[in-house]
């Protein structure tokens, strides 16, 4: 186990509490911010030319982020247990109608998340992040669109948004890599 008063730990747990942080706020976008709010519906960013997504996709990508980070700094047990609180405020956070939409995904996706990540991350860091990320964020859009609408029509949008959180996080893990090394942290 880590210690929380070392740097790891302390930069393990403000992970974990950002990953858990980014669940309430997938599901306050969703219904406040966006470029455009469909009555009744989502609200909705451009995440290509063309091609709109629930504003709530952002914190998504992020999240999958965050988990592997917490994974890298807490350890696998530790990852396991974000996953399972997540999916506990997914579950009470998501709206009835897509209660178990919103759950499965999230569970689904960050398990693929571990799965893809734990092999590659000590060899590979920023590599196992984008991949394991990758798989995450089809997964979870892929489970959501089919369980909550019985359609995949809004793939390409979910899967985009994600992918661009991911993507923006990439020049941040390269500089969390080179810092690890030069300090001599290793993942836990």
């Amino acid at each position: 186990m880590v210690d929380a008063t070392s740097r790891p730990g302390r930069e393990g747990l403000l992970a974990f509490a950002l990953f858990i942080l980014t669940i309430p706020a997938a599901n306050w976008l969703i219904g406040h911010a966006g470029t455009v709010c469909v009555p009744n519906g989502p609200c909705l960013v451009p995440v290509a030319p063309g091609i709109m997504a629930p504003s709530g996709v952002l914190m998504i990508g992020l999240a999958l982020v965050l988990r592997d980070i917490v994974q890298r700094r807490l350890g696998a047990a530790a990852g396991l247990v974000a996953i399972g609180v997540g999916a506990l405020i997914s579950a009470a956070l998501a709206p009835p109608a897509i209660v178990v939409a919103s759950t499965a995904a999230f569970l689904l996706s960050e398990l693929a998340d571990f799965a893809v990540y734990t092999p590659l991350q000590r060899r590979r860091f920023v590599l196992a992040v984008v991949l394991s990320s990758l798989v995450g964020l089809v997964i979870d859009s892929a489970v959501f669109l089919h369980l909550a609408f019985g359609s995949l029509e809004y793939l390409p949008g979910q899967v985009i948004g994600k992918l661009w959180m991911v993507l923006l996080a990439v020049p941040a893990l390269a500089w969390l890599r080179r810092r690890d090394e030069r300090l001599g942290l290793s993942p836990a």
